[in-house]
């Protein structure tokens, strides 16, 4: 018999138990007075639980599917929202909270972890110009996604020690020294990893300020998992694969036992033979219900070892079309695979069958020695070979997937194979996924056939499970990174800030200026130190321009730009060049009844009063003068406060009469 010990650390943590009791409460209130529930994303990364709330009619939405619920509680449903316990954004929780603060039918419940709201109030407090965060997770997590958006300052996600210590001897690493570093985990970090990270921070940010932040009922579940794996013969994890805290126990019970198997539900321990025996230990992730842990012990407990029996009868075994069969690679060549099933009969996989993507190599995709899983599609013990169809269960296998993609709103990613009429198909782990036209991003006068061969990013946006056809958009997913972006944008744009950016377009009253995916507007009147009738004079669309922020309206998402620098004002060049008494040069570009203005350099002009014109009297300034004309002129006095110039012709007149009265000036005179 198998000897077995289960953790008792294992199930339903802290947080999630809380989280989990506030749907099972709104469950409950939904079957006495209807209404809906909801919560947005999942709730907690656990398949079997999450299938059998939507059985009981909670709904899993996604942030883009807020505005239709808001819409049907302000058509008179009631709903009732709980957030996850990795918790959201911090824009998405304002959002829901002021709505229900106006709408009494809308019933908001904070399931949010109480470790994981510690570290997000971390992030608020320490926020600041001069403060550095830096957290310690998976960067793509809804926890940690969550956490950095409550953090209005530099930050950064480090997944482990390794990628920390680049970032630490790279010329920004090197940089932060100068400001207030914060220093956090993720709250299911793996403990060895975080200590790792610790030691490389304090040899170069001694002054960092340090939280630890990890759950401490997660510390205590690896410690007690390590504990447990080293001292048996097979470790056995229970979790779903999307479990973050899941994966990190897989991760640290495999450092100290030779058999560690990642298991879902008690159906996944069909495929795995432990010896009569072994010692085995049972942990699981904070998300998985006691009750999946109980059932996959009281299978273990009924397993029992191959006796010789099934030994012999797996050596005789016969292939049957339809069958799935498990076998190694032997050998791989441009055209065909072959494999070792453990029978007579050696399994063969056909390019076409091996793989949906017609550009790809079979030398590349497979390797002797690998393992692959394949249908039995037709059987001749003539021959001994056995015609096998490897995407049949890729595609099979990968469905739910897929179906699983479209109720939650996570993004896969695939490689577009085929351009056909009214879109194009991407290969999504072996699935065909069929993307129209209008949802790949190419515009309309564009080709389809660019994209064939290229990575894509997509989100499932519709599924038919009578047809087994799912369809996909690029077009959402590029609308949510732009989002991202703008978001990421707007929270750490600063007046001062400086941009080269490029003109996207001119109107009547400015220009708008591209700074990475948001627009800034620079007004006529930053643009030159000169009045222009329109920015073409200045500016023309497609050139790239240095602009700073003058002001940023987050609330009307308005960001107003300058252009113009005091290098090039005008009034700077004037006072570099000219005191007053100096004499210049100018052009007369007014004429008024009390005198002329006339330009002393672009932009600047001064008033030669009508006094100042001549040095006899004259009625009108248009009796000496003409607009155009330049003429000497001295400056008797520059206004420094009101940028006013007051210029003198006269002024030079008189010194050439005194030199000349001087130069006929001689001694006999004197006498």
């Amino acid at each position: 018999m198998l000897k077995i010990k289960i953790a008792d650390n294992a199930g339903f943590c802290f947080g999630v138990r809380r989280a989990t009791g506030l749907l099972e409460e709104a469950l409950g209130e939904k079957e006495k007075n209807g209404g809906r529930v909801c919560t947005l994303g999942h709730i907690i990364h656990n398949d079997l639980y999450l299938e059998d709330i939507k059985r009981r009619g909670a709904e899993i939405i996604s942030y883009d599917e807020l505005e239709d619920v808001f819409n049907a509680v302000r058509r008179g449903d009631r709903v009732t929202m709980i957030l996850r316990a990795h918790g959201e954004k911090r824009e998405t929780v304002e959002l829901l909270e002021s709505f229900a603060a106006e709408n009494d039918r809308f019933i908001l419940k904070n399931g949010i972890c109480p470790y994981v709201e510690k570290v997000r109030r971390i992030a608020r407090e320490h926020s600041g110009e001069n403060s550095v965060l830096i957290l310690i997770g998976a960067q793509e997590h809804p926890e940690v996604e969550g956490i950095m958006s409550c953090a209005d300052c530099e930050k950064y996600v480090f997944r482990c020690a390794d990628e920390l210590e680049n970032f630490i001897l790279s010329e920004k690493g090197i940089n932060l020294g100068k400001k207030q570093v914060i220093i956090a985990a993720q709250t299911t970090q793996k403990l060895s990893e975080w200590k790792k990270c610790l030691e490389k921070i304090r040899k170069v940010y001694t002054n960092a300020l340090i939280f630890d932040t990890i759950c401490s009922v997660t510390e205590k579940r690896q410690s007690e998992a390590y504990r447990l794996a080293a001292e048996s013969d097979v470790t056995v994890v229970i979790g779903s694969v999307g479990s973050s805290n899941s994966r990190k126990l897989y991760e640290v019970t495999s450092e100290v036992c030779p058999k560690v198997y990642f298991v879902g539900s008690a159906d996944d321990l069909d495929s795995i033979k432990i010896p009569d025996g072994s010692k085995v230990s049972i942990t699981a992730g904070a998300s998985t219900p006691y009750s999946v842990i109980q059932e996959v012990f009281e299978k273990m407990s009924e397993q029992m070892t191959e006796n010789f029996a099934e030994m012999l009868e797996s050596s005789m075994k016969t292939l049957n079309t339809g069958d799935v069969v498990e076998g190694i690679v032997t050998s791989v060549s441009s055209n065909e695979i072959h494999v070792d099933l453990g029978t007579k009969t050696t399994g063969v996989i056909s390019y076409d069958r091996a793989t949906n993507d017609p550009q790809a190599k079979l030398e590349d995709l497979y390797h002797v020695g690998d393992t692959v899983r394949a249908k039995v599609v037709k059987v001749s013990d003539l021959d001994g070979i056995a015609t096998l169809d490897k995407t049949r269960v890729d595609s099979e296998k990968n469905w739910e997937k897929i179906v699983a993609a479209e109720e939650s709103g996570e993004i896969l990613e695939g490689k577009i194979i085929e351009a056909v009429k009214g879109g194009v198909i991407i290969n999504i782990d072996s699935v065909r996924v069929f993307i129209p036209a209008s949802l790949t991003g190419v515009p309309k006068s564009g080709e389809l056939q660019s994209l064939v061969g290229t990575t894509q990013k997509v989100k499932i946006i519709e599924i038919k499970k009578e047809r087994r056809k799912a369809y996909a958009s690029i077009r959402a997913v590029l609308r949510e990174e732009k989002r991202a972006k703008e978001d990421a944008f707007w929270a750490a744009i600063e007046e001062g800030q400086e941009f080269d950016g490029e003109v996207r377009s001119l109107t009547s009253y400015g220009a708008f200026v591209d700074l990475g995916g948001v627009d800034g507007m620079v007004h006529n009147s930053e643009l030159s130190w000169q009045r222009i009738k329109s920015p073409a004079e200045v500016v023309s669309v497609g050139e790239t321009i240095h602009v700073y922020v003058k002001e940023v309206d987050r609330e009307r998402k308005r960001i107003s730009l300058g252009y113009k620098s005091d290098a090039d004002n005008p009034w700077t060049i004037f006072t570099n060049e000219y005191e007053e008494g100096d004499t210049a040069d100018v052009r007369i570009v007014s004429l008024m009844a009390f005198g002329a203005f006339a330009e002393i350099v672009p932009g600047v002009d001064g008033l030669i009063h009508i006094s100042q014109i001549t040095d006899h009297r004259i009625a009108k300034p248009a009796d000496v003068l003409e607009v155009g004309q330049v003429v000497a002129a001295q400056i008797t006095a520059i206004d420094y406060d009101n940028h006013k110039v007051s210029l003198s012709i006269r002024a030079l007149m008189e010194e050439d009469a005194e030199e000349e009265e001087f130069t006929g000036y001689s001694t006999d005179d004197a006498e």
